[in-house]
């Protein structure tokens, strides 16, 4: 069977997206040809109190690998045209990588994820999927505004890293990167601008998230 032909199938999308689901949440997502950016740094002594703070930073960032993740997924599973449903797939093979590489580092850290992930999964599916069923346009400029937000937290977390930590700050560099590249993708594709209110309230479940996958 057509691999191609049976993705056109939307159930056979929602049984693809369920197993990607299983695999963001509690197993070993598919991720690229790209290697761990922290791969190019030694690991440096860090005081308890310096890897704490950068364990929960670090731990934040997984839970928003975590809803970006889901979101991605939402989208793709109620994309109309095919070439956008592919960009999307694509992105969130790449948010894949961002995943693994701050699961890596929370290992390493000695810190976990947040206990609250399911949660951060179940909500960010379901806006994905919305933000998909209310058009292709909408859908992208959804994705254009989540990056933007990203980008944001991003620079503040690795102004907040501890100076020594030049691992984690690769990590998010690295990120920071790839999240302008998704928007650019997104925008490109045709996203439409999004209404200030919603992006308001983005920016207040984004902070919501944050705060929770801080502490807990």
């Amino acid at each position: 069977m057509n691999h191609s032909a049976t993705l056109n199938c939307p159930i056979d999308r929602a049984i693809v997206q369920f197993d990607a689901a299983l695999r963001t949440l509690f197993g070993k997502p598919q991720v690229t040809e790209r290697d761990n950016p922290a791969k190019a740094f030694p690991e440096i002594e860090l005081s308890a109190e310096e890897r704490q703070r950068a364990g929960r930073l670090m731990r934040v960032n997984h839970a928003g690998e975590i809803c970006a993740q889901a979101l991605y997924q939402g989208q793709a599973l109620t994309a109309r045209d095919a070439d956008v449903r592919a960009k999307l797939e694509r992105s969130a093979l790449e948010e894949n990588d961002h995943l693994a590489w701050c699961d890596e580092r929370l290992r390493e850290l000695d810190s976990r994820k947040s206990l609250f992930n399911p949660l951060w999964f179940g909500g960010s599916l379901t806006l994905g999927a919305i933000a998909g069923l209310s058009g292709d346009q909408w859908s992208l400029g959804f994705v254009v505004e989540t990056e933007r937000q990203v980008e944001d937290h991003l620079a503040e977390h690795i102004d907040r890293l501890p100076l020594a930590d030049q691992r984690s700050r690769a990590i998010l560099e690295q990120m920071k990167r790839d999240e302008i590249h998704h928007a650019n993708v997104a925008r490109d594709a045709g996203a439409a601008e999004l209404p200030t209110p919603v992006k308001w309230a983005m920016k207040a479940v984004s902070k919501v998230m944050t705060h929770g996958a801080y502490w807990i």
